[in-house]
């Protein structure tokens, strides 16, 4: 229950701390190169995160930063719990925005400084919206914007990987860029199975190699959106046999 509290106290104090920063942040020189911006924007968001995983206790372990390339990419995710979003934020060397559920917007200072991160904002409801959603999400990509999507649509809390829907991956296809697999593992252990109280954990976060734009678009996506799934397993299942 400590745990709990303090990073909820935590959480909330930060974010109203980082007005003035936010304030900056929204009159950043336009002109500036997309990399410097996103990397002093990232700045705010990746130390929030760090402090709230210091709180947890957990220990995060990162295999693969080294395939990281330059340039814009869509991460594709498996997603296990509401840690997962602070845990990549704290630990992958490259800025980025994410896809969020349009509900997310009506939560001040947060829904902002998602906004200054490139963040799409997608309500699944209502299929036009949707697919603008995804419109802007390719563009924010072709100007040099990295996002991170989870193609489960939901949380596994721990439990098996679900499948991956295609249709968010199409914004590698659409935007001409690379999709980067990442796996993660045990964030469901902070939170989701200790009765939403918040306990240390075990966290790892496998990089994996970059599908390049030119095999995205010689396969259907319901396949590319299986291999990735299939990558992100077997990176798991090679560190359980090799251990």
């Amino acid at each position: 229950m400590i745990r709990l509290i303090a990073f909820l106290v935590y959480m909330m104090g930060y974010l109203v701390y980082s007005l003035p920063t936010l304030t900056k942040m929204k009159k950043l020189n336009p002109e500036m190169p997309v990399s410097e911006r996103d990397q002093l924007i990232h700045q705010t968001p990746n130390k929030w995160s760090s402090t709230i995983m210091k709180i947890t206790g957990s220990t995060v372990e990162v295999k693969g930063q080294e395939f990281l390339p330059d340039g814009p990419v869509v991460f594709v995710c498996n997603h296990e719990g509401d840690f997962d979003i602070p845990v990549l934020l704290a630990s992958i060397n490259k800025p980025f925005g994410f896809i969020s559920k349009v509900e997310v917007k009506k939560a001040p200072i947060i829904s902002s400084w998602m906004e200054v991160m490139n963040c799409v904002f997608i309500d699944r409801k209502d299929r036009r919206s949707a697919v603008q959603s995804i419109r802007d999400g390719v563009e924010k990509l072709k100007n040099g914007h990295s996002i991170v999507i989870f193609p489960e649509g939901t949380r596994s809390k721990g439990g098996p990987i679900g499948e991956f829907k295609a249709g968010g991956l199409r914004l590698a296809k659409d935007a001409g860029v690379p999709i980067v697999p990442i796996g993660i593992k045990g964030t469901a252990d902070i939170f989701e199975k200790n009765n939403r109280l918040v306990r240390p954990a075990n966290v790892q976060i496998n990089i994996c190699q970059p599908i390049e734009h030119e095999k995205i678009v010689a396969k259907d996506m319901k396949d590319i959106a299986a291999d990735v799934r299939k990558i992100i397993i077997e990176s798991f299942e090679k560190e359980r046999i090799a251990s």
